[in-house]
């Protein structure tokens, strides 16, 4: 299985959110948190609306750090699993990536990136 390598492990902060564009398409495909020291892969679109979920570059969390927020409407998703608590698309998750965390890297399977 082929791997590709998001970010190093210690750029992923604690209530600090990034995205990425694996496949180089100009928008990020999918972000990655840290919430209570456990890391998280998400695909950035918004079940609701199918939208990306940040209104700029890495915004994809609350201020506080405490919830996944889709800017085009303001639901409010749980980060350690997705689930959308508060909005239109209450009851949906966010689709959950399986990772790889080696020699101090986030890894994802190649096959994850088209979905």
């Amino acid at each position: 299985m082929g791997w590709v390598a998001l970010c190093r492990l210690n750029e992923l902060s604690e209530g600090r959110a990034l995205g990425f564009d694996p496949q180089g398409r100009g928008a990020d495909s999918l972000f990655a948190l840290r919430y209570r020291d456990q890391v998280r892969v998400y695909r950035n679109l918004c079940p609701h609306l199918l939208v990306p979920l940040e209104y700029r570059k890495d915004r994809f969390l609350s201020a506080d750090g405490q919830w996944i927020v889709c800017y085009a409407h303001g639901a409010r998703f749980r980060p350690e699993d997705g689930t959308c608590v508060h909005g239109p698309c209450r009851g949906e998750v966010l689709q959950a990536l399986d990772h790889h965390q080696a020699d101090g890297w986030l890894l994802l399977p190649l096959a994850q990136l088209d979905g």
